[in-house]
């Protein structure tokens, strides 16, 4: 969906704590335990609203004893979540030996959903709330403070807090590549610490449905299991199946609530059906399944029929979801419904006359209505993706706005509740950064600083129509995250930001300030298993030659503008402030700086005569920027893969400012992969130039894409080979600096011959 959705995208209220101020300022006592060393943050994550210093610390060296009330669950549980993630430092009891910290719970009247009151003083730690989410936010918060702590003492404090937004939310997409219950399980872990309250979870889609419906049992049999698409000639890949049992699902929501977390199945109707209709084509229009379609990605058109028997099937598979989870919230996607099938058909025709309705939109929205209804009848509220305003929809049906916030904006002035989860703001299936080595996703970037940055309240809406945001949502699609490693390093900590956003009610450009306390935050969640992403702040070092014959030019860059330092080839490390030259051959290690501190990510780059211009495909440009990926080669089937920058609808490359005074020789290494995307009519206007060969060849252009012919290489070597192949050929002698067109001859787009890396070699290498 993530895919499909970017491509046709393209072509609340604030909660108010009782003597507490409505800003969401967070106010920080003096440096102190608990705190980053030579930092005035407070260790608590996300921001809290209010902390005011008290005298003394509280004494950690004898151990820290829960004492949950007699009778108090929720309290229990919260204890029992803390014990887990820090066994070493907590132990639950009834009550605690002399000298021992205790954290205590106590319940008030009046507090704010969500909210909590933590009272930390000599004598020991208190949480205060109405609500179990509040004490189990309080427990949180008193778990960041003591880890990020020496283990001695904490300062005395007292932090009053609570969330902006109601709804603070992370989609995790099931449906194409499966994650086990384990990694669910700590999935939800890694939400809980960030106070992250809402688990939407992307069960079903074209390429696999994975949740046990015992009426239909051949939507796992069959839906759930497919094999993925390869290019034409090389071996297959192993089959990717998955599913969750109905009784692993009921432990995976028990865990989640026990978390404080609501967990919103996702099934989508009237598209995104196909794994249940290759499972029960008499739902589906008719239309023939060629084999294979369901490793595709992209908008398909195979839709639900709308006959009474489809509906009765759809709404038995809802009673089951229904029974799993105790959720107030169903979702029930909407979105990307292709109507060709359904314009097509005349029994469908026939039904929208018998219907009394206007077209195939209409349909869609009766077909959405009737299933919302059936949920509120149960005491469920449905959600839908925005496209369901284009038709009438029960006023009780939730919108998730993706296309932007327009649609959020029109659900509210419609008296619907909305969700804001835009494309591409949100989508964390958008590479993080351009750096070597990143996992694959959309092709464009959307950094960590512009997901703190987000602005969660429309400026279009009136005070009274802002009541209608229940919050933010970040969504994470995984057709090309075949891992549970790239799933986590995709998902934090951009998620991170988005639970700032969420509990602040608004977005952050002190960048600075967010890393401060963000790096605490994932030290202590990397004993939960976290493995996030460090592409926010690991530098790039970028290459060329100098004029002074053996030499380089380097630049540095990283995101943010953080301060950097350098060091070449081990010496003493030198802060970097401009472009600096290089003996060619060196060694560069670089890394950002935070507080004078060295962050923990490094860049380094070995600087060789034959190497300095190379070039992998995420330092190049796509020509025209249609719909950019960063796929992954279908070869080999286990082990590492190259991977490819590519636009898909236009395979075309610019490699800007090649210096190319003495280069003699273009190498590239090129693959083959799959043109596994249904994407309509657009596939038409996918053009090449005619090869020249029978198998075709890259060519280079001077300047622009329509500028001379400098090289040309064959692609014969390659057709046989399903892995990455080298091709060389002379350049035309040329002077100066210039940009480089690399596009290749083709009779068609499958297979597509992606880029991995250009290296513009010198007269001395040929």
């Amino acid at each position: 969906m993530a895919f499909a959705r970017y491509l046709s995208y393209a072509l609340s209220c604030l909660l108010v704590l009782p003597a507490v101020s409505d800003a969401h300022t967070p106010t920080a006592p003096a440096a102190a335990d608990g705190e980053r060393e030579g930092s005035r943050t407070p260790a608590i994550f996300p921001s809290p609203r209010l902390v005011e210093p008290r005298a003394g610390h509280l004494d950690l060296t004898s151990g820290i004893v829960l004492v949950p009330p007699a009778g108090d669950t929720a309290a229990g549980k919260t204890a029992a979540v803390l014990h887990q993630w820090a066994a070493d430092r907590f132990q639950i009891a009834d009550t605690a030996a002399h000298g021992q910290a205790t954290l205590r719970f106590r319940r008030a009247k009046g507090m704010a959903p969500e909210s909590y009151r933590l009272d930390i003083g000599p004598d020991g730690a208190q949480i205060t709330a109405s609500d179990d989410a509040g004490l189990l936010y309080g427990g949180i918060s008193f778990w960041q403070l003591v880890t990020a702590s020496d283990g001695r003492s904490i300062a005395a404090q007292s932090v009053s807090d609570g969330p902006a937004l109601a709804w603070r939310g992370a989609m995790l997409d099931s449906a194409r590549h499966f994650q086990s219950p384990r990694y669910v399980r700590s999935f939800i872990d890694w939400m809980a610490a960030h106070k992250l309250n809402r688990f939407h979870w992307h069960l079903v889609d074209d390429q696999g449905w994975r949740i046990e419906i015992k009426a239909f049992p051949k939507l796992t049999e069959v839906g759930a299991a497919r094999r993925p698409a390869t290019a034409p000639g090389a071996p297959p890949l192993p089959e990717h199946r998955g599913f969750y049992s109905q009784a692993e699902l009921r432990e995976i929501v028990a865990y989640a609530a026990d978390r404080g977390i609501e967990i919103i199945p996702e099934i989508d109707v009237p598209g995104h059906a196909l794994s249940a209709i290759r499972a029960y084509p008499e739902w589906g229009m008719g239309v023939r399944v060629p084999p294979g379609t369901e490793a595709d990605w992209g908008v398909f058109p195979w839709l639900y029929n709308s006959d009474d028997r489809t509906l009765a099937a759809l709404e038995t598979i809802l009673t089951e979801v229904v029974d799993i989870f105790p959720g107030r919230n169903i979702h029930i996607g909407g979105d990307e419904a292709v109507k060709d099938q359904w314009q097509a058909s005349a029994a469908t025709q026939a039904r929208i006359r018998q219907l009394g309705l206007k077209d195939e939109t209409a349909l869609q929205g009766w077909f959405m209505g009737r299933l919302a209804r059936f949920l509120e009848a149960r005491g469920r509220t449905a959600i839908g993706w925005d496209e369901i305003l284009e038709s009438d929809v029960p006023q009780s049906v939730t919108i998730m706005s993706w296309r932007g916030i327009g649609g959020a904006v029109e659900a509210a002035k419609k008296g619907h509740d909305a969700i804001l989860s835009p494309s591409p703001d949100l989508y964390l299936n958008h590479a993080q950064a351009l750096n070597q080595g990143d996992p694959p996703g959309r092709g464009s970037v959307i950094s960590l600083a512009s997901v703190l940055a987000f602005e969660p309240h429309p400026a279009e809406l009136a005070p009274a129509e802002r009541q209608h945001i229940l919050g933010v949502q970040a969504n994470l699609w995984t057709e090309h995250m075949r891992t549970e490693d790239r799933t986590s390093f995709m998902a934090f900590p951009r998620l991170s930001a988005l639970a700032e956003v969420g509990w602040t009610g608004h977005g952050s450009k002190d960048y600075p300030a967010f890393l401060r306390r963000l790096m605490p935050q994932l030290d202590r969640l990397r004993p939960l298993g976290l493995k996030p992403s460090t592409s926010a702040w690991t530098p790039v070092i970028a290459a060329e030659p100098a004029k002074s014959g053996r030499s380089a030019r380097i630049t540095l860059s990283v995101q943010g503008n953080l301060p950097m330092q350098y060091s070449l080839n081990g010496a003493p490390p030198l802060r970097y402030t401009r472009p600096f030259t290089a003996k060619n051959p060196s060694e560069i290690e670089a890394w950002a700086m935070l507080d004078g501190q060295k962050l923990s990510a490094r860049a380094t780059r070995q600087l060789t005569p034959h190497r300095l211009q190379a070039r992998d495909s995420r330092a190049l440009e796509t020509c025209h920027s249609k719909v950019d990926l960063i796929l992954e080669d279908d070869f080999p089937a286990t082990g590492p893969r190259a991977t490819f920058l590519i636009d898909i609808l236009d395979p075309c490359w610019i490699y800007r400012g090649a210096v190319l005074d003495g280069v003699a020789t273009i190498d590239l290494a090129v693959g083959q992969i799959p043109f596994n995307f249904q994407v309509g009519k657009d596939r038409d206007a996918i053009r090449f130039n005619p090869p020249k060969t029978p198998a075709g060849e890259y060519e280079v252009r001077l300047d622009d894409c329509d500028g001379p012919v400098i090289a040309t290489l064959p692609l014969a070597p390659a057709v046989s080979n399903p892995g990455l192949t080298r091709l060389t050929a002379p350049i035309a002698p040329t002077k100066g600096r210039h940009d480089l067109c690399l596009t290749y001859t083709a009779t068609g787009p499958d297979p597509l011959w992606a880029i991995d890396e250009v290296n513009l070699l010198p007269q001395e290498q040929k």
